[in-house]
Order: C-alpha cells, then structure tokens, then sequence
C-alpha cells in the first residue's frame, strides 16, 4: 500500500487524535495484511506529521503533540529562567549560593533534538504501538567567560588573606589577637567544575575547589607571647630618670604605643613607639621639665652694633631612641627592677657670645613702638606677647610665626580676656590687646626690608595705628608670618612697657633705608548705625568712614631707590554700635 493510499484511508476534517487512533488501526490492518517496514514507518510519520511526538518530555515539561514553535514556548515560559537562579555551591566546610550568569536554556536545540529523535525509523514504529511518555535532554549553553566572571565576582567576597596571630593592649590590658587562616576561590576550577555539573545543575551543590594557606604565626605563639611578655608589660607602671627627676609610666600609657608583631620567623616580637610614647601628653611634660629647652644668648643694640647682654645657656633633650632603648627591657621585669634612667642629649642654643657675628647679627636693621592705652588687659596681654617673642632667632631662608611663637592666647599660656575685632564690631574674648603687637611685628619686618608671607589688616581702621601698615591675627585662621631673606640671621628684640611695645630687628641690612610712602583715602564710603549683640560682650563702638589706602614700600641703597613694592588695604566702615547695657573698653 503507497503513503497515498495510506492518506485516503483518513477522511478529512478528522483531529489529530482521531487520526493517531484511525492511523493506528490502519497499521494494524497493514500489519496483517503484510505491508512491509517501509509501510509502517509512513503510517508513523503521518501520525506525528510536524509535531513534537505526544509524550515527550524535557526536565519534566511536557512538549509532545504541539508544533515546534509551540514547544519552544512552553520550553522557554516553563524553563527558561532555571538556569539563572542562584546556583547552590559548597566552598569547604561552607554552603552558598551565587548567580552564575552565562548559562541559559536553548529552547530551539533542544526542540530540534527532540523532533530529531521523534523521527528515528524505529521510534516512530514503536510508537505507533506505545503510548509511553519520552524523555529529552534539553541542550544548555555555557559561556565560559561569563561563567568565569561571575566566579570572580564571588571571589572578592569570599577571599581573605591570612590573618597572622599577634598581641595589641587596650586600657592597659593585653588583648590576644587570634590567627585566621586564609583563603581563596580557585576560579578556573571553579569554572571547570560548574560547566562539568550543568547537566544536573540545581540538583546537588557544586563544590567548588578552594585554597587555603595556613597563618605563619598560630594560636600556640600567641600563647607564648601573652604569658611571656604581655601579661608581664602590663603587669605595673615602670619608672624612668631624667636628669634628676623621676617620671612613672603607667600601662594605659604604654598600652598605647605598644604592639606585638611577626619578626619573619614564626615568632611574635615587641614593638614599642618611642616617638610616640614621648609625645604622649601623660609623659609629655614630665620629659619637658625634666629636661628644660636651650637659652638663647640675650642682645641688645649698642651705638650701630649690637652687644651680647647676657649668656645662653644649654639645654637637654630626650630622643625617641633613648626613651625606647630604656622603656622596653622594662616591660618584663618586676618589683623595683622596673627602673631605669634614660639618656639625655645636651642641646646647645641657636645663638651663643662665640657664634654672634658668624650669624651675622652686628647691627639694628629696623624698629618701631606703638602706643596704646593702658587698660589692664592690654598691659598684660601685649606684655606676654612680647616676652614670647623677645629673643627670638630666625635663620637665613626660614620663616617665623607669631601665632607659632606666641601661641594659642589662653588663660593657661598667661593671656587674659580683652576686646577684639569680630565680624566688624568689637566684641570680648581671650587675648585682646595682640593685634597691637601684630601691627608693631608688621612694621618692624616693613622697614627691616624683608618678606610678609602671610598677614591680614583689621577689617575696619583703628585711628592709633599707621594707616595701610597694620595688622591683626587670629588663632587658627590668621597669621603674621615673614621670610627671613636678609641672607643673615636675625634677632628679634620684643619690650613692652605700660603704655607700648616696641620691636627691633637685629641682624644685617639688605638695604641702606627702607621709607614708607601713603597715598591718599579712597572710595571712602559712611558708617551706619546698629544695634550689637545682647548681653555682657557687646562693646559700643563710634563711627568711622570706610576707604581704600596704598602705601609704598620704597628701598633705596646710596641714596637711590633700587626697588618699590605696594602694600593696597580696604577698611570697610565702622558702624556706630550701641548696646543695652554700655560696656566701658
């Protein structure tokens, strides 16, 4: 019998399920009536015709007696996102689960596969006597590459570096740090592993293969450190001699400049700070004391010259190193073996009788006095000022600060509350009274012809100082600094009086004379009038106009001037200001 004769056997307008169970009937006629292999192989094929045959199954989802394009879909709505969800993996001891992207379904493969195998001459036969469900593998593609990247994504989180043990100290106790052993993610293997398992992915976790490396220093030298030295360095204060005073060092304080570390062989070592340790404020000024700074020579002008009125004296210094090779050999001793004395190193003070003229400091190259009213603040501010400042040596190419030499103007560096100038209007607070020896500083570095690094006017004029040559400072936002380019040393000699201050500068002239020329007032603008601040700190204050000044600073060497630079200022207005309860300056 021919496939058409097969064909009419059919009528038309029947279902496929009616023609599977006709075509079956006709298989079993043209079975007995001797129709060959050939035959039923036909029957066969016309009964799948171009669907998936019934029964098939991929992953469990059933794709059988639907068109290819039909079974894609089912493929990809049922399957298609299985393999992008976190992939269930074992690290070591460790379960995880980490999204591999690059593996995906191929629905249209794994159709293809599925009707490849659907259209074997013996399956198709056999099915024609067989309803049983069939099984597919479905075809899943991996991008290595991606898959890799994605291993190496879990990597950063999973990798650790070995974590050597050691030994830290806190509130003055030892605290043992214990060793952690490293790891890391072996990614090609990984890799090899996760494409080797994609068949039965999502079933059992994948273990992926890791590297461990053990830390060098282990829990048994922690151990040993903790009972052989830390316990011990902790254990009392230890006591050091300076000069001819006893300082004690308590285990908070060396607690916290102290360290044990790998030494590269297995073993924990101590590590002491000894800079730090000095610089700790608990032992800072105990050592200052102890010690006490150099004492630079006393000057003083004398006809064009200078004389020394007065010897330096030498100081004394402790090192870090010093401290250090004292302190540790301390640490595992005890009772009053926990003693020792610390070398001092002899400092000789910058300017000597013997080194006065090497410096070069033979003659007064500037001075200048400014005059103030004698309130009580400012007798003593201005007085403190000046007795940090006197004596003060600067070196040929170094720069000087006032705030650096002064200090922070407190009730413990000897400063008391006076006025000051804030936000364009006097007002009280600690220090008041310093931007007078600012302003005598500013003109002492002005006519001595050497450089203003940093400087700042006060915001509105105050009618006893020199217009366009005034200056002001203010503790951690305003400095007087200069450059000591003379090409010599320079000594700064700082008097006050009751009523003045004066500055003079000692050293050797860069120039014959160093003159001030003033233009005039302009873009004078009028002060208005306010209301200050409520309460004890506001300070009343008269008016005054507002203006831009220029002074010139002219050098002249034989009577010529060889060089000119402009000092330009702008004086804001000084309102009038009244308060509630008037405050006498």
């Amino acid at each position: 019998m021919s496939r058409s004769s097969l064909l009419d056997a059919i009528p038309g307008g029947t279902t496929s399920d009616d023609r599977r169970r006709i075509a079956r009937r006709v298989a079993l006629v043209a079975g007995a009536a001797g129709v060959g292999f050939g035959g039923l192989y036909l029957v066969g094929l016309l009964v799948s015709g171009d669907d998936v045959p019934e029964g098939t199954r991929v992953s469990g989802v059933d794709i059988g007696g639907v068109s290819r394009s039909q079974a894609q879909e089912k493929l990809d709505s049922s399957l298609g996102g299985t393999w992008s969800k976190p992939v269930k993996v074992r690290l070591g001891d460790s379960a995880d689960a980490v999204r591999i992207s690059g593996i995906s379904l191929d629905s249209e493969e794994t159709v293809d596969r599925a009707a490849q195998v659907g259209s074997d001459p013996f399956t198709v036969i056999g099915r024609l006597f067989s309803s049983g469900d069939r099984e597919v593998e479905p075809v899943i593609r991996v991008d290595e590459e991606r898959v890799r990247t994605s291993l190496a994504e879990k990597a950063k989180s999973y990798d650790r570096k070995a974590r050597e043990g050691g030994v830290t100290f806190r509130a003055g106790e030892p605290v043992p740090k214990r060793p952690v052993a490293g790891r890391s993610l072996d990614v090609d293997g990984a890799v090899g592993a996760v494409v080797s398992a994609v068949p039965e992915l999502g079933k059992e976790p994948v273990r992926l293969p890791v590297r461990t490396a053990e830390a060098q220093v282990g829990t048994a030298e922690v151990n040993r450190a903790m009972k052989e030295f830390a316990a011990p360095a902790m254990s009392a204060p230890v006591t050091v001699t300076v000069g001819e005073r006893d300082i004690e060092i308590s285990p908070p304080t060396l607690g916290k400049h102290l360290t044990m570390k790998p030494d590269g062989k297995k073993r924990l070592a101590p590590v002491l700070d000894g800079k730090g340790l000095m610089g700790d404020p608990a032992l800072a000024a105990p050592l200052a004391r102890a010690t006490g700074e150099p004492v630079n020579a006393k000057l003083r002008p004398d006809g064009g010259g200078v004389a020394v009125a007065s010897d330096g004296k030498a100081g004394h210094e402790v090192t870090a190193k010093a401290l250090h090779k004292a302190v540790l050999p301390l640490l595992t001793k005890s009772g009053a073996a926990r003693s020792g004395t610390v070398a001092t190193k002899e400092v000789q003070p910058e300017l000597t009788r013997d080194n006065v003229g090497r410096l070069g400091i033979k003659e007064k190259m500037s001075s200048f006095t400014v005059a103030f009213e004698p309130l009580p603040y400012r007798v003593t501010n201005i007085g403190r000022a000046a007795e940090l400042i006197d004596g003060s040596v600067v070196l040929p190419g170094e720069t000087w600060s006032l705030n650096g030499t002064v200090g922070e103007r407190t009730e413990a560096n000897g400063f008391v509350e006076g006025i000051i100038i804030n936000n364009n209007q006097f007002e009280k607070a600690a220090g008041g009274g310093v931007s007078t020896v600012a302003t005598t500083m500013f003109n002492a570095v002005f006519f001595a012809g050497v450089k203003p690094v940093e400087y700042g006017a006060h915001s509105f004029y105050i009618e006893r100082y020199p217009e366009g040559r005034e200056a002001t400072v203010a503790w951690g936002s305003l400095d007087l600094k200069f450059r000591n380019d003379s090409g010599n040393a320079l000594y700064i000699d700082a008097q006050a009086t009751g009523t003045s201050v004066t500055v003079t500068f000692l050293g050797t002239k860069k120039y014959d004379s160093v003159e001030a020329v003033k233009g005039p007032r302009t873009n004078v603008k009028e002060p208005g009038t306010r209301k200050g601040a409520s309460g004890e700190k506001c300070v009343p204050q008269t008016p005054l106009e507002g203006f831009d000044v220029a002074v010139d600073r002219v050098f002249k060497d034989g009577g010529r001037e060889v060089d000119r630079e402009t000092f330009k200022t702008r004086y804001v207005p000084r309102d009038e200001v009244t308060c509630d309860a008037a405050t006498e300056e």
